[in-house]
């Protein structure tokens, strides 16, 4: 979803700055009467008008050992993660390991042996014996 234009945004403020109450205002310009909300209070705190920039995502805390990791997982695609962790020596959290790995274009498919591990449609229930 798009933010809201600037346009869209002046003409809110200076109508609210006009004494109009919030449920008018989301009722006249089609917008939700918590974006009004939030849009008068942070024009109100920061004077901003503008959309929020958006923040970046977390930083890559593997990003020196990404090599490293190419190398193992191309010598033995088997590894898991804890086995991968171990070979690169690091204390990271298992989910951020992962991140890396997938952000190098690595995925992970299960495979059961036969295929379907049972009925469709009845997972986690126990089955009735008869």
């Amino acid at each position: 979803m798009r933010a809201y234009s600037i346009d869209l945004r002046v003409r809110v403020l200076e109508a609210a700055a006009a004494g109009d109450g919030t449920a008018e205002l989301a009722d006249r310009f089609s917008v939700s009467p918590a974006w009004v909300r939030r849009l008068r209070q942070r024009h109100r705190q920061t004077g901003e008008v503008g959309p929020r920039v958006a923040r970046p995502t977390r930083a890559a805390k593997l990003a020196a050992h990404h090599h490293r990791i190419r190398e193992l997982l191309a010598a033995t695609p088997d590894l898991t993660l804890v086995e991968l962790r171990g070979e690169l020596k690091v204390t990271v959290a298992l989910s951020t390991l992962w991140a890396a790995v997938r952000g190098l274009g690595y995925t992970f498919k299960k495979s059961h042996p036969g295929g379907r591990t049972g009925p469709a449609g009845r997972a986690g229930r126990p089955r009735r014996l008869a």
